[in-house]
């Protein structure tokens, strides 16, 4: 594609950094590329594949080493300041004031880009009216849920009108029903203003929407092209298999062939991947059934499939595989007896009369948007926060007196990881262990545990900040299970992290509960639903649904979807409570 045609063109980039141990890393690895003008382009790879230095080399703030790159026709190593007069960049973390108001943030990117007031009267009303903020503009951002900081964050990079929008990582951590309005308002923009918008994403369905996308690894080009280009390279190779089994069980039993690229649950069942030559295994076309129990449809590939092709072509990705043993813990009792849950901040009311239970050896989720009281209702569960009435017991404990010895028995793994960056991974270990109690030979033997099973030793002594994120994620679980609890709490421990981390990470956790520990899960990746045995959808502080997955999805069975995925139902449910709500306040 010609430069005029291309609203960025790369050519050969290459852009290396010093590491911690004074090593060379190579960021970018003569990478050429397109971003084709007014339309929408997804940028994808795993942790660590050059995604971020790519978007802000294209927005002026790194100086590549070698190669060319054009942007919006200038060059933007000698006109850094052309070109960022044309752009507007949002990056991972968009600098909010949250002592701010939602007008107060607008009207400060305003001053800062120079936006008279004229037009800046006119344009705040449509970025607002487009976000849905304009009955929020006098909230503090600091006050705003997850979905709608990011909207805000769009609004004031948007607030002078850019010829090229650059969106790194703009939906992490927003639910579905957010990242479904957010992408909405981004095609409208892209549909009807004929903007260029760049976004880097960990939700492949995201890209699979876009008109381009380009795929890295490794600070490597691997495939650039349309959605369907990329998927087609799994065509024919892509099934669904079903059995008794529970999905994670059956995933779990599959992984261990060699014939297979990939499985992964999906709506009660496995959606595998063929390699191109298999090795051993089963041979689905001639007996989907053999050695495996099992029935195998084919189905049309989609980008994931080609996505995860591309990536196990590349590298020989070995799965976890678990040493087998058997469950330490029993199974079947109740370890976690929630009724009447209320909690209040003042007069605001987060969790309103919930309950539930949870058995021990099983995996429970916690799913509603952001806002929908999932994060309080975690923090009590786990003795962070007192309940303002109710009755809690987890482990066999009321935790109205017993959270000090309830604590002793759970591990948690928070939403932002709580390690110590200036701490190597062994000192995080050794920090934490303390923490929990353990000394001498004992505490000696589960730090080598820790190293060994999830494959920490190459990183010993990194410090914990420069781990790449599927690492930060295994150093932090390894923390959380240091004391052997009988209860993992997980909060939204996926997010952010790349398709292949989230296989492995959800590999490991089905090996936990098979030995009988119960986790206990919030996540915004409806996919990773499936793996649990009963959800509840929370929102408004509120239980909307309860049950297995397949309860969950049944609710939004139509004649028009008879086959509804984990997000097609959370979408429905929260939406057609949302809506009833809105019907009672008109009525009144």
């Amino acid at each position: 594609m010609t430069g005029a045609a291309a609203a960025v063109l790369g050519t050969q980039l290459a852009k290396a950094f010093r590491g911690a141990s004074r090593e060379t890393v190579q960021a970018l690895r003569n990478v050429s590329f397109h971003v084709p003008r007014a339309a929408l382009t997804a940028l994808v790879g795993p942790d660590g594949s050059g995604k971020t230095t790519l978007i802000r080399t294209i927005a002026g703030l790194l100086r590549p080493d070698a190669g060319r790159l054009s942007v919006l026709g200038f060059d933007v190593t000698t006109h850094t300041q052309a070109v960022q007069d044309l752009i507007g960049y949002m990056p991972q973390t968009f600098g909010l004031y949250e002592d701010l108001t939602v007008q107060e943030n607008v009207d400060l990117y305003a001053d800062l880009h120079g936006v008279g007031l004229p037009e800046r009267s006119e344009r705040c009303h449509q970025l607002l009216a487009m976000t849905g903020l304009t009955p929020f503009r006098s909230r503090l951002a600091g006050h705003l849920s997850g979905g709608m900081k990011q909207k805000l964050g769009i609004a004031c990079t948007l607030i002078r009108t850019p010829e090229l929008l650059l969106l790194d990582e703009p939906t992490v951590g927003i639910d579905p029903l957010s990242r479904r309005d957010l992408w909405t308002m981004v095609r409208r923009l892209v549909d009807d203003h004929h903007l260029t918008v760049l976004f880097s994403t960990s939700y492949l369905e995201e890209a699979e929407r876009c008109r381009h996308v380009i795929v890295l690894h490794n600070g490597s080009l691997l495939r650039e092209g349309a959605p369907q280009d990329i998927a087609d390279l799994a065509a024919g190779r892509v099934f669904v298999a079903s059995s008794s089994d529970p999905a994670r069980s059956l995933q779990a039993r599959l992984l261990h062939d060699p014939a297979l690229v990939d499985a992964v649950p999906e709506a009660g069942k496995v959606r595998i991947i063929r390699a191109a030559a298999p090795v051993g295994g089963v041979d689905l076309q001639s007996d989907g059934s053999r050695g495996i129990g099992c029935e195998f449809v084919p189905v049309p590939s989609r980008f994931d499939d080609g996505f995860m092709m591309l990536l196990r072509e590349t590298e020989t990705h070995q799965f976890f595989e678990p040493a087998p043993a058997p469950s330490t813990k029993p199974n079947g009792e109740l370890v976690v007896e929630a009724s009447d849950l209320v909690r209040r901040f003042g007069g605001f009311t987060a969790v309103n009369n919930i309950g539930f239970r949870v058995q021990s050896g099983t995996i429970f989720g916690l799913l509603g948007p952001n806002g929908a009281g999932k994060t309080t209702t975690f923090r009590m569960l786990c003795g962070l926060l007192p309940t303002t009435s109710g009755t809690l017991r987890v482990a066999g404990l009321d935790l109205r007196h017993g959270r000090k010895s309830a604590r002793r028995r759970i591990g948690y793994v928070a939403q932002k990881f709580s390690l110590y960056g200036a701490l190597t991974v062994t000192e995080n270990l050794d920090f934490f262990a303390g923490l929990y109690g353990l000394r001498g030979r004992c505490k000696r033997n589960r730090l080598d545990w820790a190293l060994h099973e999830f494959q920490l030793a190459p990183f010993a002594t990194v410090p914990s900040s420069q781990l790449p994120g599927g690492y930060r994620q295994r150093l932090a679980m390894a923390a959380a299970l240091l004391h052997e609890p009988d209860i993992l709490f997980l909060d939204e421990p996926t997010s952010g992290a790349d398709p292949l981390a989230r296989r492995e990470f959800w590999r490991r956790i089905t090996n936990l509960v098979d030995r009988g520990v119960t986790a206990i899960v919030t996540t915004h990746f409806m996919e990773e639903a499936e793996y649990c045995d009963q959800l509840v959808i929370l929102d408004g502080g509120t239980i909307l649904a309860q049950g297995r997955p397949s309860d969950i999805r049944s609710c939004a069975v139509t004649a028009e979807n008879p086959s509804p995925s984990m997000e097609d139902a959370f979408v429905d449910i929260v939406s057609r409570n949302r809506l009833d709500q809105s019907h009672n306040r008109s009525e009144r």
